[in-house]
């Protein structure tokens, strides 16, 4: 177990609620890294009923996240995916889509919420939703103070040295110490994902449509549309690519590509590189697919996005091309070379 600054016994303005809203709004690759909080906070509270308020894009996580009840979808204006999609709507719809969400959460008459943010963003925003929809407590990280917008604040330098290495606190322990912060704790703070038969059929007619044959091992390289400076250049990994296929000859594992897309002349472009043979998914999985890939996979190559979190969570050894981005994210639990390189 990770060492958390956490109670004995759960605060007891929180050891008797019922309705919990747990809030992280970033990402579906920041839900995931957020289940175990998710998790101590369902095991410490058993009966409550937890809902997720997350990116519409975390929705489909539902099936796949057993301690949560619900997941509902938010875009916020105050994170970059939430900003992208609110861009379109009308001038005199402006701000009708918070409003909108304050009334539904004052419906569901919620007795707490614990806000997750990852130590570059803010609480407040949706601290101050939370306060309008009624909800009495709330637990976020704060770098000022909150007064009022929150009952439970936790100042960012306070857990900052739990869990961590070298001046650095992972992002899991940064999850874990808040919501340790009034009690909620948990003994196996793995990330949690839970596949479906469904996920399975579908990977092994991807895998068959790719060309694999039934049976032989693969390596899943997953390029996805992130940062370029995230990347290493096609000429690199491709090369690398060639000497990991070499050193798993032995096995018989193959190269198989997947991406978005965007990503198709970009792993065209790693493919041209490589001297060894690969293979390409007829089509981008869906989210259960690739965690089901990937736990298929003896190897990922991967970004340190949402596919490294979907590794950790079901146990896939990871090679994290990590470009001097941040360490805080690194995989979890799981055998990991990460991969630094200076971005062009």
């Amino acid at each position: 177990m990770t060492k958390q600054a956490v109670s004995e016994v759960p605060d007891r303005r929180w050891s008797n609620v019922r309705r919990i809203l747990l809030v992280r709004l970033d990402s579906p690759d920041g839900v995931v890294i957020s289940t175990p909080a998710f998790a101590a906070v369902r095991e410490t509270l058993p009966w409550a009923h937890l809902t997720l308020l997350a990116a519409p894009a975390a929705e489909a996580l539902r099936p796949h996240l057993e301690m949560l009840n619900e997941i509902v979808g938010f875009n916020a204006p105050w994170m970059k995916a939430g900003a992208a999609m609110l861009d379109a709507e009308a001038p005199d719809m402006r701000g009708e889509a918070e409003r909108h969400m304050v009334r539904r959460l004052g419906r569901g008459h919620f007795d707490a919420a614990v806000i997750f943010t990852a130590g570059t963003q803010s609480a407040m925003p949706a601290a101050l939703m939370c306060r309008m929809a009624g909800i009495p407590l709330a637990l976020a990280y704060v770098q000022e103070r909150a007064y009022g917008l929150l009952s439970d604040e936790v100042p960012e330098e306070a857990a900052a040295a739990v869990g961590a290495v070298e001046g650095l606190q992972h992002e899991i322990d940064r999850q874990l110490a808040l919501v340790g912060h009034v009690g909620l704790r948990i003994q196996d703070d793995r990330l949690r994902f839970r596949m479906l038969p469904r996920d399975e059929r579908a990977v092994q007619q991807l895998l068959k449509q790719a060309g694999l044959p039934s049976g032989q091992g693969y390596v899943l390289v997953h390029l996805d549309p992130g940062e370029f400076s995230r990347r290493h250049p096609p000429q690199a990994l491709g090369e690398a690519l060639d000497l990991l296929q070499d050193a798993s000859a032995a096995d018989g594992a193959a190269i198989v590509f997947c991406g978005e897309p965007t990503e198709q002349s970009l792993i065209e472009a790693v493919r041209r590189v490589m001297s060894g043979p690969s293979l390409v998914l007829a089509r981008s999985p869906a989210l259960g697919e690739l965690a089901t890939l990937i736990a298929g996979a003896r190897v990922l190559v991967s970004s340190p996005d949402g596919p490294v979190a979907l590794a950790t969570a079901v146990g896939t050894t990871v090679v994290d091309l990590e470009a001097l981005t941040d360490p805080q994210e690194t995989p979890w639990r799981v055998a990991a070379p990460v991969l630094e390189a200076t971005p062009p």
